[in-house]
């Protein structure tokens, strides 16, 4: 499932960007992109994450405003700094300049100093994510949760759609039994004529014609699928996995009964269903 979610604000003192969105995936995939030298946050956040979201491509960005109040300490590079004085003297003499050297013109050479500042609190910052992290999941998940609601409406009603073709067939079915049984004492007797026609041979024809053709069992199974994804789609727990067996089972379903009509109409019917099952199994790539 998509979702977005963003916090920007005050956390630990110091001004924090927490961001994260998503898009469909089969599987958990994260990506994180954090301040310089603060990659130890990463499984921090993995692990934030993957306590409320379960599948989906996740892009998490992290942004913490720098803590100026910290000591840096600076140290100048001695042998350095006399060798750019040595070499600005030649010049002076060799060229007859005016003596300007200063301090203020050394400082120009940055490489005369080294700046080491004092690192940072990892407990700190991992305070300040946690605490920006948990707001903006808190929203991502309620975008989550609002699409999810239109997922399931729409994924129950082409289940709807499916058992109401199921029930057409379940009533259609018993009907071709006997028109099979009338359309086949009626051939007998064109080709018959007038020679006596056994009733019971006929009987025992329809009889084994709708056993070949009944499909009652595949009917009481579509029926109990369904009843199981909607059950699924009322819980609050990680059901994908669980929704793409139950489709999977719901096509079998739908296949054998395909395989087993012999009637137009009724395999009509059974095309119909499974192009709603087709759609259950497109919109559920999406339910985590």
């Amino acid at each position: 499932m998509t979702g977005y979610g963003r916090f920007e604000g005050q956390a630990g003192g110091r001004q924090t960007i927490f961001e994260i969105k998503a898009v469909n995936h089969r599987f958990l995939e994260m990506q994180c992109r954090l301040p310089k030298g603060c990659g130890f946050l990463e499984e921090t956040i993995k692990e934030m994450v993957s306590r409320c979201i379960f599948r989906g491509k996740v892009d998490i960005y992290v942004s913490i405003e720098a803590n100026d109040s910290l000591a840096a300490n600076v140290k100048i590079n001695h042998s350095l700094a006399a060798g750019y004085v040595q070499a600005l003297r030649e010049l002076r003499d060799t060229y007859e300049l005016k003596d300007d050297i200063s301090v203020s013109m050394l400082s120009q050479y940055a490489d005369i100093f080294t700046v080491t500042k004092v690192p940072e609190s990892e407990e700190a910052l991992i305070a300040i994510v946690k605490e920006a992290g948990a707001k903006a999941i808190s929203d991502f998940l309620a975008m989550r949760e609002r699409e999810g609601e239109k997922l399931a409406a729409d994924v129950l009603e082409h289940g709807n759609k499916i058992l109401k073709l199921v029930d057409e067939i379940e009533a259609r079915s018993p009907v071709t039994v006997e028109e099979y049984r009338q359309k086949l004492y009626e051939r007998l007797c064109d080709v018959l004529q007038d020679t006596s026609i056994d009733p019971q041979r006929v009987l025992t024809e329809a009889a084994i014609f709708a056993d070949k053709t009944a499909v009652n069992e595949e009917t009481v199974r579509l029926k109990s699928h369904y009843d199981q994804l909607e059950q699924l789609l009322q819980t609050s727990d990680p059901v994908g996995r669980k929704l793409d067996f139950i489709v999977q089972e719901m096509n079998r379903e739908a296949n054998t009964t395909g395989s087993k009509v012999c009637d137009a109409a009724l395999a009509h019917k059974v095309v119909e269903i499974k192009a709603e099952i087709e759609k259950i199994r497109e919109q559920i790539q999406n339910i985590e």
